[in-house]
């Protein structure tokens, strides 16, 4: 009896750490859309690679802006430097 007793405390404590662990990544994130979009898309991903400031970018096949046409970064930019910039404007 208070072995099933135990085990619905650890299981009800469990899921309001869980929920802890959601609420606080939601607000980390944004909003729970763009917490689930973090651990969609971003975790699995995320690593930390060996680039230097200066080193070449690595080539990557992209997808062009009218959604049908690939093509690679050397394409584009030949000898050209390549400048990437991450931000919102918004």
């Amino acid at each position: 009896m208070t072995l099933t007793l135990f085990w619905k405390w650890a299981i009800a404590v469990f899921l309001v750490v869980l929920l802890a662990a959601f609420l606080a990544l939601c607000k980390m994130a944004g909003s729970p859309k763009d917490a689930y979009g973090m651990l969609r898309y971003a975790l699995p991903h995320m690593h930390r690679g060996n680039l230097k400031v200066g080193d070449d970018a690595p080539d990557a096949r992209l997808l062009a802006l009218d959604g049908t046409d690939h093509f690679h970064i050397r394409e584009r930019t030949g000898n050209r430097p390549l400048v990437v910039i991450f931000g919102s404007y918004t």
